[in-house]
């Protein structure tokens, strides 16, 4: 085997006598994945994927969250997460600071499109409503008294009514 080829980290950072940066940030990252395996244990299974630990110092343990939503759901649970991690995890435990991280949002949107099939994505689409012929007679006659960049969108809009079988999404 080639001595100046690619190595593990483990077996770089195993030949380091003392502790060196690296060694240090490794072992704080499994700490704090440990701490989020812990976290996920205690938390409902609604809050679950939107919440990681982001650090723990001080007795104090910072978790991160995707939204104000979540912060909400989590701040009613947040004494009986506490008691929880206090006694099963965290003796040290003081307080507990909760931030919000919209990056959550779109990890978690990647993992799941990573493992989901084109069957599980085609069965999370919106449907789709359709505009009734009704509502396009509507918009008819609104954009014959519009300006005209207004009539030229609302005309657009009447042409997708269901009976001139286009749809719309969302409408």
């Amino acid at each position: 085997m080639d001595k100046n080829g690619p190595k593990l980290i483990k077996s770089v950072l195993d030949q380091v006598k003392r502790k060196s940066v690296l060694l240090y940030i490794q072992q704080r990252v499994i700490e704090i994945n440990k701490l989020t395996i812990s976290l996920q244990a205690v938390l409902p299974e609604h809050l679950k994927p939107w919440c990681r630990v982001a650090n723990f110092r001080n007795g104090i343990l910072v978790i991160e969250i995707a939204n104000a939503n979540i912060l909400m759901s989590l701040r009613y649970e947040e004494s009986n997460i506490f008691l929880r991690l206090r006694e099963e995890v965290l003796p040290l435990l003081s307080a507990i600071k909760i931030r919000i991280n919209p990056s959550i949002v779109s990890s978690y949107h990647q993992r799941t499109m990573k493992h989901s099939s084109y069957c599980d994505l085609e069965k999370q689409k919106i449907k789709l409503r359709y505009l009734s012929k009704e509502s396009a007679n509507i918009l008819r006659s609104v954009a014959q008294q519009s300006p005209d960049k207004l009539k030229k969108t609302l005309e657009r809009l009447a042409s997708l009514s269901r009976e001139e079988s286009t749809y719309l999404d969302g409408i």
